[in-house]
């Protein structure tokens, strides 16, 4: 295993791409958890590349194109050195913010990639996802198109997300798939039934987004009446789920005291330790608009939990209060 600033790197699936064991979610730039200081994420940009970070991930979705817009200086500043990802798949209506449909047609996806080429102000995309899964198109016409645009070097590795395993083979069958992400954490681990197992078998490295539980499990969520703060309509963050999910952090805090690191390290921790358990490349990309909580995240990405503490942390996942998503019709979990 070979080291790039203070990140062992590994390779997205079968591939030639090589990325930080630790990517960038850069979805929280542009919406989704309130304002955000532009000024201060760009600053984090540049710290995560200095630190090892060489994955970065974004999606057309994201801010309707606005996180792809934000991310293009920073990509053609630093092209040669960072894998950028991004995603199509998710359809949004202007005039009703609420809606969230599927885009998975061949026609759609061309129009999809053109859009996301030109935001970002590059040539290829690194690694191209299909965002979710619509559950009317065979998994196996998506990936053709898809596969189409590795052909005309419009992209150079393909990912899903939110899949199950039955539909990571059969995408596989049609086009090797580099990297499959999904909610992975303390918090959510209903990835482990079916598609962990699948990409382990394929080779394909796993991508878990929230791996702090949507910042739950850094132990300041304190919660959140802010509409434009997305998870004020998820089940896990409000009420009295929340004031019960708030309980199973002790562990955790335990752990932290003990070791003087925080919670966030922890719960990280834990994920890059799924790698060995499961016999699989593990990528983790948490995300943050903070260059003090981007240097937290990456320091985890060397910690190793003992044995005594992965067993301390195994039982919260079970007993945690709350799906996802009030609508889990878009996840994997929904169609297993």
């Amino acid at each position: 295993m070979t080291t790039v600033g203070t990140l062992p790197t590994t390779a997205l699936g079968a591939g030639d791409i090589r990325v930080g064991a630790q990517g960038l979610g850069c979805m929280g730039m542009s919406e989704f958890y309130g304002p955000s200081d532009l000024t201060e994420s760009r600053a984090t940009l540049d710290r995560a590349l200095e630190l090892g970070v060489t994955l970065f991930d974004t999606a057309d979705v994201y801010g309707s194109g606005h996180n792809e817009e934000f991310l293009s200086a920073f990509v053609g500043a630093e092209r040669d050195r960072l894998v950028i990802a991004t995603k199509f798949g998710i359809v949004r209506k202007a005039d009703d913010p609420a809606y969230r449909g599927f885009g998975n047609s061949p026609a759609y996806i061309r129009s999809s990639v053109e859009g996301s080429l030109r935001r970002l102000g590059i040539d290829t995309i690194d690694l191209y996802y299909m965002h979710r899964k619509d559950p009317a198109v065979p998994i196996e016409d998506t990936v053709g198109a898809m596969a189409e645009l590795v052909r005309e070097g419009k992209v150079r590795a393909l990912g899903l997300s939110e899949v199950t395993g039955d539909e990571l083979r059969a995408a596989h069958a049609v086009h090797p798939i580099a990297a499959v992400q999904s909610e992975w954490s303390l918090f959510s681990r209903d990835v482990e039934r079916g598609v962990v197992p699948a990409a382990a078998e394929l080779g394909v490295t796993f991508v878990p987004y929230s791996p702090l539980g949507r910042g739950f499990l850094t132990g300041s969520f304190i919660g959140t009446a802010d509409t434009n703060d997305f998870r004020s309509s998820m089940p896990r963050f409000t009420g009295e789920n929340a004031a019960r999910n708030a309980e199973l952090l002790a562990p955790l805090r335990a752990i932290a005291e003990a070791r003087g690191i925080t919670l966030a390290q922890v719960a990280l921790a834990w994920v890059h330790a799924q790698a060995g358990v499961h016999d699989l490349a593990v990528v983790p990309i948490p995300g943050t608009r903070s260059r003090t909580r981007l240097t937290e995240n990456v320091a985890a990405a060397t910690i190793a939990l003992t044995s005594d503490e992965l067993a301390t942390l195994e039982p919260i996942a079970g007993q945690v209060s709350g799906t996802r998503y009030a609508d889990m019709s878009f996840t994997s979990a929904g169609r297993e």
